[in-house]
């Protein structure tokens, strides 16, 4: 066994608990994910609008650049899932006040129910978890999080959710 080398090997930095721990992650992204999945299916949207829903939800008059460094996928791919939304009516696109090439994105009426709808099992389960974990494991569970998170990137996503 490969245990992580430091200078003070605790027991739950050993290859088996570290493997047990990614398990668990994907258990739990897997339960995390299937509320809205089942719900998105109903609308034919999948994982992909989920997130644009949700960043868009969560920062209202973003640049279609922003998603895209948030998101790290190409603008074809964005394109895609963000055409759809527009025309189905989920996302309003305006043009920049200051720069009228940059296309601003919005959340219509119909895309906050959506998000709403979507979100709210998943801020259920997350507050479930939490309320069982208690106070200490949450601390604990956001700095495991923002540790996950490429640190040359990790200022940049914590100040945008700090900034709410």
């Amino acid at each position: 066994m490969t245990d992580v080398k430091s200078g003070n090997n605790p027991l739950f930095l050993r290859e088996e608990e570290l493997r047990q721990s990614i398990e668990l992650l994907f258990f739990a992204y897997r339960d995390f994910t299937a509320g809205p999945d089942a719900i998105l299916k109903q609308y034919n949207f999948g994982r992909a609008h989920h997130r644009v829903i949700h960043f868009v939800g969560r920062n209202q008059g973003m640049t279609v650049s922003e998603l895209l460094d948030i998101l790290r996928i190409t603008k074809q791919s964005l394109s895609r899932v963000l055409s759809t939304l527009i025309d189905r009516g989920y996302i309003e696109q305006r043009p920049g006040q200051r720069d009228r090439r940059q296309r601003l994105l919005f959340l219509t009426e119909k895309g906050q129910q959506l998000e709403q709808q979507v979100s709210q099992v998943q801020r259920e389960l997350v507050a479930k978890a939490f309320r069982e974990a208690g106070g200490d494991a949450v601390a604990g569970y956001r700095k495991v999080l923002a540790g996950l998170i490429d640190e040359k990137d990790r200022d940049k996503a914590l100040g945008r959710i700090e900034r709410r």
